[in-house]
């Protein structure tokens, strides 16, 4: 069997290392085609060492600088070529491949996302934010091109896998569990005084600074929300959020009988990743079962929007629709930066989040030109309310806008 090739947007970070894990595992089946990050040249010299990519890019072009030199020195004539910048990115994104994980973090996912798409690739999916962003100037440009978009989020992995159990005109609602995060028992007062270093110690998943924090706002829950309002086609009120503490749970799918189907497994993220790479197959995969006897009982609560108020700005960002998502997106990863270098506390997050919405109104998302002005102004207003809440004169922006960053 000819073996598939992978491209990894991403390739440093926790899914990237996780997707890798599954291509070292199978290498019969998978071969590395492409291979893109921002920054980390040191990590990529090692995977571009270890698994033999065509061609490697970095959105930094220091660190493809240095990357370059790095291999050109170990390997001479037979070094990868190495590109930079947003070109290279998007060039890395369109490489003749065979599927595209999708995985770079936060809003800089979404023009390589849509590079990967409009070279006619399918993509495996977890830069949430492309489809919170661009969710219909996305998904109508997959259905142009006969792209299927694949989910890795464990999440919307376990909605794919629970909608295979019936038909889709059966489909009642899907409910999106979350872990709930670190902070999930603290009151409002004690939220006010969380550190960067306590929001980035996640209970269940090992996942980078920027997701974690999402996590511990419940923000991560909401962009997941209204991922699966355009991955599942699904109307806003038919996606609905539930607590699971123990992360055992990650998603279930109610039919309009009655019938609960939910998807189970440990937290681990190279499952959703395998079967986004081999489905309908599922590999076999060193990963344990629960153990239900030890676990004990699994247990539900209701979300508290009051003290994680992102969660509900997800869902008013999502029900008027439009361009809102992406300003919900804009300001928190700016409102979450900010909290990250100590500008703003971990309730100041919601707090800019919340005030850049009412700024920026919704209005039709109909190109991706309008999106990424949109983007920008956006970033221009939660970084001036970072900036008047840190009480911190105007210099150099925390977030570039979502076209400079990679």
């Amino acid at each position: 069997m000819k073996p598939k090739r992978i491209s990894i947007l991403g390739a440093t970070g926790s899914i990237g290392a996780s997707t890798l894990a599954v291509v070292a595992a199978h290498p019969e089946r998978y071969r590395v085609s492409a291979l893109a990050a921002g920054t980390n040249h040191a990590a990529m010299a090692e995977l571009a060492l270890r698994f033999h990519p065509e061609i490697v890019a970095m959105g930094d072009p220091t660190a493809a600088e240095r990357l370059r030199e790095t291999l050109q020195k170990i390997l001479g004539t037979r070094a990868p070529e190495v590109l930079e910048g947003e070109s290279g990115l998007a060039t890395a994104a369109a490489f003749s491949t065979d599927l595209v994980v999708s995985a770079i973090v936060g809003g800089a996912g979404l023009l390589p996302t849509f590079a990967a798409v409009r070279a006619g690739h399918d993509v495996a999916l977890a830069n949430k934010e492309s489809l919170v962003m661009a969710g219909n100037l996305l998904t109508d440009e997959a259905s142009r091109r006969g792209v299927r978009i694949l989910p890795v989020d464990s999440e919307h992995s376990a909605i794919f896998q629970c909608l295979a159990a019936g038909r889709r005109e059966d489909l009642d609602h899907v409910l999106l569990t979350a872990s709930g995060g670190p902070f999930r028992t603290l009151g409002a007062r004690e939220l006010e005084m969380v550190t960067p270093e306590q929001a980035r110690n996640h209970p269940n998943w090992d996942m980078g600074a920027k997701i974690t924090v999402d996590s511990a706002t419940l923000m991560n829950k909401g962009l997941e929300v209204i991922e699966a309002r355009w991955l599942f086609d699904l109307e806003p009120e038919q996606v609905r959020v539930l607590v699971h503490p123990q992360s055992i749970v990650h998603s279930m799918v109610v039919y309009r009988d009655g019938s609960v189907i939910a998807q189970l497994g440990t937290p681990d993220m190279r499952p959703p990743i395998a079967c986004a790479m081999s489905w309908p197959e599922r590999l076999p995969l060193d990963v344990p079962v629960p153990d239900f006897a030890r676990l004990g009982a699994l247990t539900f609560e209701n979300p508290d929007t009051e003290r994680f108020p992102c969660l509900a700005l997800a869902f008013r960002a999502m029900r008027e629709g439009g361009t809102l998502p992406a300003v919900l997106n804009a300001a928190n990863e700016v409102a979450v930066d900010a909290f990250l270098n100590r500008h703003i506390p971990f309730t100041g997050i919601p707090r800019v989040v919340a005030a850049t919405l009412d700024a920026h109104p919704a209005q039709s998302l109909d190109s991706l030109e309008t999106l990424l002005e949109v983007d920008r102004a956006a970033r221009q207003t939660a970084l001036a309310l970072t900036r008047k809440s840190a009480g911190k004169p105007a210099g150099k922006s925390v977030a570039e806008p979502t076209q400079r960053r990679a």
